[in-house]
């Protein structure tokens, strides 16, 4: 759909009259979705789809809209011109917007990814066979993820990546099971053995009469899936530059009072090595890397075009982050149990919010396997807990460390069409976690 989009683009472009500015963005996929229950499929689909958004703009005034494209030149060019006229029509009844902005300065790029990944029957294949003899829960999602960008000025964008997610539980009974994941741009064997494996052993520790431990605090592990929830409630306005301004951010403290957080935190939104693509529906490129924490203490926060207008500062992403990665520590994940020594493994959390967002205090549950260990050992499941612990505690002062190897983690989202949004992380050892029921 490259050249279809750009020629369409083109073609709306003859159809502008006056000062008037097009702006158009493309977004599509061709994916592959299998559902599993019990280790067998359940339901199996694919989905095609074309989506065009299109933004007239004439001074301050913008109109914008979209609508499905079907592949077909004919249809689409109606369909476009179409779309334009309606926002051309509605145009004059609109005010002036005073934070417009968009790149006035053609910035073509192309960032195509190679398909690495083999057909999703043998995914399949591998996932059934793995499965047998188990209550295997869980979804697939593998294919290509297309963006492109393109405006009346002649600037032309287009991003091309193929990728998978693999989502599955290990059922055992009632609210009991291990939930686990694989993603990434090519298919390992050796690694989806690995993460089977491993639920394999916790589903058999998971069989074990739950323990129930007191509230209080706790030496912690918290593999790189359980520290996703943390650092995405972060990017919930933490690193917004119109949520720092207007101190509405849950990093009030590390803005207005100098609060730091350990120094092996490094969080970057890391563009060049994530999932989403290099530039924004406005136009702008975004850079490689925004750095929004380093060494613990704050640095760039992640700014809009609009908010960019607002505030007088350089566009360098959205408001939050889209392809998050934290800096690798220094523990190995294969001897976190041993580092842990007498604690607890969370595998999941989920059902997180803020208790107090100006403190970064945030509260929720366990989920799933969660375990109690002693001297390096897991010896039971434990009953589900809630916790409640700021960021400053746990990516700050109670910090032990953060695990020398990470873990890409792309969105499992396919709300309207598979996400783009990734994170790269760590594991995190944290002692005096605060489990408060």
């Amino acid at each position: 759909m490259q050249q279809p989009f750009f020629e369409l683009v083109d073609h709306l472009t003859g159809q502008l009259t006056g000062q008037e500015v097009l702006l158009a963005y493309y977004s599509g996929e061709q994916s592959d979705f299998v559902r599993f229950n019990k280790s067998l499929i359940r339901q199996a689909g694919s989905v095609t789809q074309h989506w065009l958004s299109l933004e007239l703009i004439a001074g301050q005034r913008r109109m914008s809209g979209s609508c499905t494209l079907t592949g077909d030149t004919e249809t689409d060019r109606k369909r476009g011109s179409e779309l334009l006229a309606e926002l051309r029509s509605a145009l004059p009844s609109v005010p002036d917007d005073p934070y417009l902005l968009y790149s006035t300065e053609p910035q073509s790029t192309e960032q195509v990814r190679p398909n690495a990944l083999p057909d999703t029957d043998e995914i399949t294949n591998a996932i059934l066979a793995a499965g047998k003899g188990l209550d295997l829960v869980g979804i697939l999602a593998s294919g290509g993820i297309v963006a492109g960008f393109a405006n009346s000025l002649g600037q032309r964008n287009w991003f091309a990546t193929n990728s998978f997610h693999l989502d599955w539980c290990l059922y055992l009974d009632k609210d009991k099971a291990v939930k686990t994941s694989l993603a990434g741009f090519e298919w390992n064997a050796a690694d989806f053995d690995r993460k089977m494996a491993g639920a394999r052993e916790q589903l058999a520790i998971l069989a074990k009469p739950a323990k129930t431990i007191q509230p209080g605090k706790y030496r912690v592990y918290l593999p790189p899936a359980a520290l996703k929830e943390v650092t995405s409630m972060l990017g919930w306005g933490g690193f917004s530059i119109k949520a720092q301004r207007t101190k509405t951010t849950s990093l009030l403290k590390m803005v207005e009072q100098g609060k730091t957080l350990a120094p092996s935190v490094t969080l970057r939104e890391n563009t060049a090595e994530g999932l989403a693509p290099n530039f924004l529906a406005g136009g702008f490129i975004k850079p490689d890397s925004v750095t929004m924490v380093e060494g613990g203490k704050l640095k760039d926060a992640l700014a809009s075009p609009r908010s960019a207008k607002e505030f007088g500062v350089p566009v360098n992403s959205n408001e939050a982050p889209e392809s998050l990665d934290m800096a690798a520590g220094t523990l190995d994940a294969e001897a976190a149990l041993k580092e842990l020594d007498t604690g607890v493994y969370v595998n999941q959390l989920w059902y997180l919010n803020y208790s107090d967002r100006p403190a970064a205090r945030l509260t929720g549950m366990t989920r799933f396997a969660t375990f109690w260990v002693e001297q390096g050992q897991i010896v039971a499941p434990l009953n589900v807990m809630r916790f409640d612990e700021t960021i400053y505690n746990m990516l700050g002062d109670n910090l032990v460390g953060l695990t020398s190897q990470r873990e890409l983690m792309p969105s499992a989202s396919t709300y309207r069409a598979r996400s783009t949004g990734s994170a790269r992380l760590p594991g995190a050892l944290i002692k005096d976690f605060a489990f408060t029921l």
